[in-house]
């Protein structure tokens, strides 16, 4: 079996933050309701209807998630960029002869649009899955690795028992994802291809 690597999408692959916060402007702008977009793009990582939950009653949370994701794709994919060294992460696993496959909280066809339109080619793209739940899609592709940015991130590597590499470009710093128990911390992904090369031929060592 290949190794296979799980990466998480928002601020470990790509930062959304400028096509998110164009989002909750134009959603803001809509319904007449006041939302800090500036704050809600520190707190990426838990699902959309998390954020909502703190601009809109209980009882309009699923009606606003599906109006922003409706508006989605004509202020988000554009505005977001991949991070430093998301190409090159992705390509060295295929170089190894590994697989990658991009497990995000982000609805499905809303990530598959970010990758497409970065062309990032990860060889599998599932959405809608968020902390634990992640080891779902992680157990079933195989995933021995999973890169995040988030402590979320590192409950689903846990759970999957796979590898919890994170990388310092979301909402935590080293110091923090270290304590919440990653076993590899990274500043950025340009960190990665180094640290894949010698992990992947240690693991060829042991097989």
């Amino acid at each position: 079996m290949p190794l296979t690597v799980g990466f998480d999408l928002d601020m470990t692959l790509i930062d959304s933050r400028p096509g998110i916060h164009a989002t909750y402007r134009e959603l803001s702008a809509r319904t007449g309701v006041w939302i800090d977009a500036d704050l809600a793009v520190t707190r990426l990582g838990p699902p959309l209807e998390h954020e909502l939950a703190y601009w809109f009653p209980p009882e309009r949370v699923t009606e606003m998630a599906a109006a922003y994701r409706e508006i989605y794709p004509t202020h988000a994919i554009e505005p977001s960029l991949a991070l430093p060294g998301a190409g090159d992460a992705i390509q060295a696993v295929r170089a190894a002869g590994g697989r990658s496959v991009v497990v995000t909280a982000k609805n499905e066809p809303h990530a598959r649009l970010h990758v497409s339109h970065l062309g990032l080619e990860p060889d599998a793209v599932v959405g809608w899955l968020w902390a634990e739940a992640k080891a779902e899609a992680l157990r079933e592709h195989g995933a021995t690795v999973y890169v995040g940015d988030h402590l979320g991130d590192i409950r689903g590597a846990r759970a999957a028992g796979a590898l919890a590499v994170s990388v310092a470009t979301g909402p935590y710093d080293e110091a923090a994802l270290r304590a919440a128990g990653a076993d590899v911390v990274l500043p950025d992904l340009t960190a990665f291809p180094a640290w894949w090369a010698a992990y992947a031929e240690g693991a060829v060592s042991r097989a």
